[in-house]
C-alpha cells in the first residue's frame, strides 16, 4: 500500500478517533468539574487535550495491525517512543491543569521556588518535560551535539506552544505553522503516517477550541509542542536543528519580559490570524504555565 495513502488514512482515522473520544470525553470533563471560567465567565471544560494521546493510541494500534499490508515495513520502536513521550508530557500537562497554581508564573518563576525549595507543578512540568526530551534524545540522536540540541529543541517546543495556548484556537494555529515550516525545512521528507493522526486530530479539534466550548490546556498545548519536536529533532540536520533551537531561546527570553498577547495585538497581521475563526462567542482565557 502506497504510503501517501496509508498517510491520508491515519490522518482520516486521527479525525474519526478524536471525534469519537471528544463525544464522550467533554461531558465527562463537564460532570466532574473539571472546568476553568473563560473571559465572559462561562465554565467550559478544561484538558480537553488530554484526547490527543488517546486518539494517537487507537490509530496507531490499527496501523501496526494492518502493518503486513503496508510496502514498507514499520518500525514499531518508533511508534512505541513517540506515543510513550506524548503519553508522559500529556500527563505533567494534566497534572498542572487540575492542581496548578497560580501564584507563580513563568519559567523565572517556577525555577526560583525550585530553588527554594518549593516545587510547583509548572516546575514538576517543566523538570518532567525536560527528562521525558533527554530520554527521547537519548532515543534518537548517536552523538552528544545532536542529543542536547534535539532535547533543548523538544523541552522547548512543548513550552513554546504552552505559550500560545492563551487564546482560542491559537495553539493549533501556531502547531500547524511550525508544522510546515519543519515539513519545508526537511524538504517534505518526514514520517508522514506517523505524524497524521496527529494532524488529524488536531483538524477535528480545533472548532471546539476556535468556539470556546473547551480548552486544550497543559495536556493538549505540551502533547503538539513535543511533537513538533519530535519531527525536528527526527527529520533535520543539525545545522537546521541549530537554527531552530536559536529561535525557541529567542521567543522564550522574549515572552519572560514582554506579553506574547499584546505582541500579537499590536501587529495587524498577526491580530488578524489569531482572531480568525473564532466568530462572536470566543472565549479568551487567560491561562498561564
Amino acid at each position: 500500500m502506497n504510503i501517501w495513502l496509508v498517510a491520508g488514512l491515519a490522518a482520516v482515522a486521527g479525525v474519526l478517533a478524536e471525534g469519537l473520544i471528544l463525544h464522550y470525553l467533554l461531558p465527562l470533563l463537564q460532570e466532574t468539574a473539571a472546568t476553568r471560567k473563560n473571559y465572559q465567565g462561562w465554565d467550559i471544560p478544561v484538558s480537553a487535550g488530554i484526547s490527543f494521546p488517546l486518539a494517537l493510541l487507537l490509530v496507531y494500534t490499527i496501523i501496526l495491525l494492518f502493518a503486513p499490508l503496508y510496502e514498507q515495513p514499520v518500525n514499531r520502536e518508533i511508534y512505541f517512543l513517540f506515543l510513550m513521550g506524548i503519553f508522559a508530557i500529556s500527563l505533567l500537562g494534566f497534572a498542572d491543569d487540575m492542581l496548578g497554581q497560580r501564584d507563580t508564573l513563568g519559567f523565572k518563576g517556577h525555577l526560583g521556588a525550585l530553588l527554594h525549595g518549593r516545587m510547583t507543578t509548572g516546575g514538576l512540568k517543566a523538570a518532567g518535560g525536560a527528562l521525558i526530551a533527554l530520554f527521547l534524545a537519548l532515543s534518537l540522536a548517536s552523538g552528544w551535539p545532536d542529543i542536547i540540541v534535539d532535547t533543548l529543541i523538544m523541552a522547548l517546543f512543548a513550552n513554546m506552544l504552552n505559550l500560545l495556548d492563551l487564546r482560542p484556537g491559537r495553539a493549533v494555529k501556531g502547531f500547524s505553522f511550525f508544522f510546515f515550516l519543519l515539513a519545508f525545512l526537511a524538504s517534505w521528507k518526514i514520517n508522514w503516517i506517523l505524524i497524521a493522526p496527529l494532524l488529524g486530530a488536531t483538524l477535528y479539534y480545533v472548532h471546539f477550541d476556535l468556539k470556546a466550548l473547551a480548552m486544550m490546556g497543559d495536556s493538549g498545548s505540551n502533547v503538539l509542542g513535543l511533537a513538533l519536536g519530535f519531527m525536528a529533532a527526527g527529520s533535520l540536520p543539525l545545522s537546521f536543528k541549530v537554527g531552530v533551537l536559536f529561535f525557541l531561546i529567542f521567543m522564550h527570553l522574549i515572552t519572560e519580559k514582554y506579553s506574547l498577547t499584546r505582541i500579537i495585538e499590536k501587529v495587524a497581521v498577526l491580530r488578524k490570524i489569531d482572531q480568525w475563526g473564532r466568530g462572536k462567542s470566543d472565549g479568551k482565557s487567560e491561562k498561564t504555565s
